[in-house]
């Protein structure tokens, strides 16, 4: 049964790969491609629910090898599930933000061209992300962490002929390999140093290795592999400096902005370093690298959000500041109030950017904010989804983004790492930015002036238009069809409802016991928010009366007062900020993307050169290669003298070697 999990959605797309495109001869048409693939994501989402059943309410637990692939050297080399509470609440999230994904994507890609072919692809990842949290060794995971990044890279880059598409899916791959390396790096010393990739034997050899110093430096082991495995984290959820790649995906269609980069792969890190609790506790260092890397992420990636213009592109920016909140909830020990939020975020950010999805619908595939306003009368289901979202994004008392957000203020206000000051300000500060922009958005597109027909970029012709061809670019928005608005609907109901009703067994019960281990005495977070919570009620109805709520709502208001009565503060601190260079500072994302461009890309190509003329062109090819053969050509025009093949030259030869003797010997006898 638990092998069905990731085989349904595997085979599904098979089917619609193979026999929905031209590789098969087109034999299945739109129909059975969606519900091929659908049904499969269905079915493994019914055996999650029926798992998590099992694991929460009856203590079941599963950890064994399904197939043995090799041993290299007592190092096996397995596939193997370990199903515990974070697995069953992993699958469980997957599979549902998957399935209506897929349902969504109907009304999305209606007319597209690939339509047999984005199915295929949302199916493939389903069953990757899968193999990945359900894997029990380091080796599964990495083919899961891999088997994302390559789908993400064809699902980025779905519009292959478009340029900006095809260098937005590249620089997701590279900039993933980066952490990539640290990642592989991470997971050769473990199986250097324990002989094993399965987590139990890793977790039960860590007090052997836990004093260990890496040789040649005076590093501890624990903390030289827990770096390198989260600066593979890095890369995959999107941390400061390895960011750069999330926000250009967008240029991939809006259901898969939803499924990989809100709800799922970007979440991987943050699964990965939960998961992998006992080494991280054994190591301050690495836990304070993580608490600094995060709170940067969450506030500066969050600032960055206020000045974009794009609708996916400000939900993109909101996914990295909070999976900074995460990340920094790791750091502060407390790993099951970043996985707590991973599940909350997962909802209502996958709502966010379905609504957004159906906003572009509705405005006939305008992305621009600034051309939008007044939708919420022409767009009814997708107004109220969309601020349901927003709300629990905010983290407003009641809403499943509090509950979540409020613990990871208070376990890092709690935490006792040097970063902890840094990190406690960073996500306080990052309460307003979130609510800020997040409104800001709200605001210009939902309510104000109606701008639609004015859009002078309008794409009333463009060729991806899914079911709105023959729209002029005045046409008035419309609401979206079922298959969007019921997704919408049924992702609403959990970013409402699951924060209240997982708080208390996620943080507090023993839904993880046995899962993350915590070494109280040395890290007190999760100590002190036993302490100050008690229960859903109470945690919301205090939280009225906390910092975070007031700065939550004075970021709503001031957008209020910013886009809908005084739209001139905003142009004139705009103009200001040019001025002075912050705005191009903030355009040009802190020159990290000029960084990677001019510095390593560039540098590279000139070290590449460098390395082509000096060391391919003068040594291989000309000492090396073409240097040997003119030194033989050379000894071979003078030896061929000796074989010319005439009868006389070797009569000369022999005479003259006959008297060369001849004088040697007489030489002799004197």
């Amino acid at each position: 049964m638990l092998l069905a999990v990731p085989l349904a959605p595997l085979a599904g797309s098979a089917l619609a790969g193979i026999f929905g495109t031209a590789l098969g001869g087109n034999k299945f048409g739109r129909g059975a491609s969606h519900s091929l693939t659908i049904l499969g994501v269905l079915l493994s989402f019914i055996i999650s629910a029926m798992v998590f059943q099992s694991v929460v309410f009856e203590g079941a637990r599963f950890d064994q090898t399904i197939y043995e692939w090799m041993v290299i050297g007592g190092v096996k080399m397995e596939i193997g599930f370990l199903i515990d509470s974070i697995t069953a609440m992993m699958m469980c999230v997957v599979t549902f933000v998957s399935l209506m994904v897929h349902i969504y994507t109907i009304g999305y890609m209606q007319e597209d061209d690939g339509y047999n072919r984005f199915f295929s692809y949302i199916s493939l990842f389903t069953f990757s992300m899968l193999m990945l949290v359900m894997s029990n060794n380091l080796l599964q995971l990495f083919f899961g962490w891999e088997a994302v990044g390559l789908v993400s890279y064809l699902l980025i880059g779905f519009y292959f002929k478009k340029p900006t598409a095809i260098f937005a899916n590249m620089k997701a791959f590279l900039v993933n390999r980066v952490g990539d390396f640290g990642f592989i790096v991470g997971i050769g010393l473990i199986a250097a140093y324990t002989g094993t990739f399965n987590y139990a034997e890793i977790f039960a050899k860590l007090p052997e290795i836990q004093n260990t110093v890496m040789p040649g430096t005076g590093w501890l082991l624990v903390t030289a592999i827990g770096i390198s495995l989260f600066i593979g984290a890095m890369g995959k959820s999107a941390q400061f400096p390895l960011h750069a790649w999330l926000p250009d995906s967008m240029e991939g269609p809006t259901p898969i902005s939803a499924l990989i980069h809100a709800a799922t792969m970007v979440t991987a890190g943050i699964f990965m370093v939960s998961r992998m609790s006992p080494l991280y506790e054994l190591s301050d260092v690495a836990l304070n690298f993580i608490l600094v890397i995060g709170a940067i992420t969450a506030l500066f990636m969050g600032i960055l959000g206020i000045i974009q213009n794009d609708i996916k592109r400000v939900i993109a920016y909101s996914t990295l500041s909070q999976l900074g909140y995460m990340t920094v909830a790791l750091g502060a020990s407390a790993y099951s109030v970043a996985v707590f939020h991973l599940m909350t975020h997962a909802f209502f950010k996958a709502l966010l950017f379905l609504g957004a999805g159906s906003v572009i619908m509705g405005m006939h595939h305008n992305q621009d904010i600034r051309w939008m306003g007044g939708v919420r009368k022409y767009m009814p289901i997708t107004w109220i989804t969309f601020l349901l979202g927003n709300l629990a994004l905010i983290g407003t008392p009641f809403f499943s983004g509090f509950y979540s957000k409020d613990a990871v203020i208070e376990a890092v206000r709690a935490s006792n790492l040097p970063a902890s000051d840094f990190a406690s300000f960073a996500v306080l500060a990052g309460v307003f930015i979130t609510a800020f922009y997040s409104f800001r958005l709200y605001w210009i597109v939902f309510h104000g002036k109606e701008r639609y027909d004015q859009n002078p970029d309008a794409h009333h012709d463009d060729h991806h238009a899914h079911g709105d061809q023959g729209h002029g670019h005045d046409a008035k928005p419309h609401e979206s069809p079922w298959v969007v608005t019921g997704p919408l609907l049924l992702l609403a109901i959990p970013s409402v409802v699951i924060g209240a009703i997982a708080l208390m067994p996620m943080l507090f019960g023993d839904f993880f016991k046995g899962v993350i281990y915590v070494d109280a005495a040395k890290h007190p977070a999760m100590t002190h928010l036993a302490e100050s919570i008690h229960g859903w009620l109470a945690m919301a109805l205090h939280g009225f009366q906390t910092a975070p709520f007031w700065l939550a709502l004075a970021g709503v208001l001031v957008s209020y007062v910013f886009y809908m009565v005084k739209p001139e503060i905003p142009a004139a601190i705009m103009a200001f900020s040019k001025k002075i260079g912050l705005y191009q500072v903030l355009e040009g994302k802190y020159g990290v993307d000029w960084v990677y461009e001019n510095v390593f890309s560039r540098g590279a190509r000139v070290l590449g050169t460098v390395f082509w003329r000096a060391g391919d062109q003068a040594i291989i090819d000309g000492a090396l290669v073409n240097g040997s053969w003119k030194v033989i050509g050379k000894i071979a025009s003078i030896v061929r003298w000796f074989q010319s093949g005439y009868i006389y030259h070797y009569a000369l030869v022999m005479i003259l070697g006959v008297f060369m003797l001849m004088t040697y010997f007489v030489w002799l006898n004197k």
